[in-house]
């Protein structure tokens, strides 16, 4: 008769030999393995399965996507992906890799062997579930967990903090965990920001236009009280002030719709159109992404830019992500510090 093991799942026995107290989990939204139609259809499955990024009833909506989406879509998303992939593999994981290893480096610096760093997907690979498996192994007995998301968002931290806790809630003994749900305001971040539009401007010239285009949201999640317009509005409200621009030197647009429903407007491509009768110039970021990824690389970088051009601007100009810049690092260590205590 086999032993009966439990409902949860405990440590292992020599876990008070272990060095780690504090576990670092820095996650992002995720990326195909691969990019192919079967590996699009495991992530775009996996993705759009999630309640907390399409509310539609679950049976209609599930009916949709097994029905319609997951036949069509995937093919059209692995040629996108299949454009930016790297040899390294995805963007987003390669940056997101390199920004977990320079995290973990300054730690290690302020803390030693106290501190373990992992880095996971919340669609995807490396998972939060075995993320969460080798920071209990190592011993934590705190956890902080930092979606790299300056703006909260349902879709994005909320569903972060679903699989976080959905993963945790199995555990016999629960760690300390302090949720870091955003960082839209602070002060270093703002000024990362500005060093970037700063320094571009010195290489470029300043663009009759700064577009800061945010990721699109339904317009049904504000009404139903998600927070994420109001945050973008205030990052740009410090952003412009920071750079000392006035209301006529930029525009705050928004990406990446998806469906017939009324997103968070005004859209970025439509934007782009008008501002080509007048504007000959201009230059694009995007502060809702830590890292590069599709929807900068190949939206912003290149997609956009045809729709410019094509409406009669003449020199575009997409701003980087802050990837590994120092000064993104130093925030994200600065966010996590402020949650240890050893």
């Amino acid at each position: 008769m086999p032993k009966f093991t439990g409902r949860f799942h405990g440590r292992t026995k020599d876990i008070h030999n272990k060095n780690a107290k504090v576990g670092v989990l820095l996650t992002n939204l995720g990326t195909p393995d691969e990019p192919t139609a079967s590996a699009l259809k495991r992530y775009l499955r996996e993705f759009l399965s999630d309640p907390r990024v399409v509310e539609i009833p679950r049976l209609i909506w599930l009916t949709i996507l097994h029905g319609i989406i997951l036949h069509i879509r995937p093919k059209k998303s692995a040629k996108l992906y299949e454009s930016i992939w790297t040899p390294s593999g995805s963007p987003l994981l390669v940056i997101s890799q390199q920004q977990k290893e320079e995290v973990a480096k300054v730690l290690a610096e302020k803390y030693g062997d106290d501190v373990k760093v992992e880095l996971a997907m919340r669609y995807g690979k490396p998972t939060i579930n075995d993320a969460l498996d080798r920071l209990q192994l190592a011993g934590v007995s705190k956890i902080v967990a930092l979606p790299l998301y300056p703006q909260y968002a349902g879709p994005t931290v909320g569903s972060s903090f679903d699989a976080i806790v959905n993963k945790i809630k199995t555990w016999r003994w629960i760690p300390s965990l302090s949720f870091i749900s955003g960082y839209h305001d602070n002060p270093k971040y703002i000024a990362a920001l500005a060093q970037s539009v700063t320094k571009h401007i010195e290489e470029h010239g300043k663009p009759d236009k700064l577009v800061l285009s945010f990721h699109g949201m339904p317009k049904y999640f504000l009404e139903q009280g998600d927070p994420y317009y109001c945050f973008c509005v205030k990052t740009t409200r410090l952003l412009i002030e920071a750079l000392a621009l006035s209301d006529d030197d930029f525009m705050m647009t928004f990406q990446s719709r998806f469906g017939k429903a009324e997103w968070l407007q005004p859209y970025t491509d439509a934007t782009l159109i008008d501002l080509a009768n007048n504007n000959k110039h201009v230059a694009i970021i995007s502060p809702a992404f830590s890292a590069d990824c599709l929807e900068t690389l190949e939206e912003l970088e290149h997609e956009t830019r045809d729709i410019f051009l094509g409406a009669g601007g003449e020199t575009y100009h997409y701003i980087p992500a802050l990837n590994i810049d120092e000064k993104h690092i130093e925030v994200i260590v600065d966010l996590i510090s402020a949650e240890i205590t050893l």
